[in-house]
């Protein structure tokens, strides 16, 4: 019976768009298929989205986002806390040492962060990288929420939040870590 609980749950979050529940480099909603540890997943490269204009988004052309209260590398948004649930970072797969700089981004801008529990999320001047599970390549639906103790944005090819003021909701998330934190804290 308990098993059949767990699945039931597990069938509600994929319907409802969470993604996956650990963090990784490619939320079950990017339909990236078996190979989930794919160059594209830790590809960084730049792309116009909407009326963001130019940010950075992945090898699938997901829009790739930061959290306000994370600058510096220091990592808030974690499994443990449920954050990467929803924002699922982009995270090197074992062996794999640096991100792919795909077109329209400079080798120099990216780096690593490590988290609390081991994983090496990839950072874009210094912000740790992360997808939104509501998101689709192309679509930045993500800009404004605020939640787990910042405010979301995409990010520019310079390195700083892009979007935000016009699109602003607040999330409402368990083990949210606070919200509210956004507003110059970049």
């Amino acid at each position: 019976m308990a098993g059949g609980v767990v699945a039931a749950a597990c069938a509600a979050l994929v319907a409802a768009g969470c993604g996956s529940s650990s963090p990784t480099n490619t939320p079950a909603a990017s339909g990236s298929g078996p190979g989930g540890g794919t160059a594209a997943a830790y590809t960084i490269k730049a792309a116009s989205v909407g009326n963001l204009g130019t940010v950075l988004v992945n090898g699938q052309g997901r829009t790739l986002y930061l959290l306000s209260s994370e600058k510096g590398g220091k990592v808030t948004c974690t499994g443990s806390n449920g954050c990467t649930a929803i924002w699922p970072a982009v995270e090197l797969p074992n062996g794999v040492n640096a991100a792919v700089a795909g077109g329209g981004v400079g080798a120099s801008h990216l780096g690593v962060a490590m988290s609390a529990s081991g994983a090496h999320y990839v950072t874009y001047d210094g912000w740790p990288l992360y997808e939104y599970a509501g998101d689709h390549a192309g679509t930045a639906s993500g800009v404004g929420i605020t939640s787990f103790g910042g405010t979301w944005y995409a990010v520019s090819t310079s390195g700083n939040p892009a979007g935000g003021s016009s699109t602003s909701t607040s999330a409402s998330t368990s083990g949210g870590g606070g919200g509210g934190g956004g507003g110059g804290g970049y």
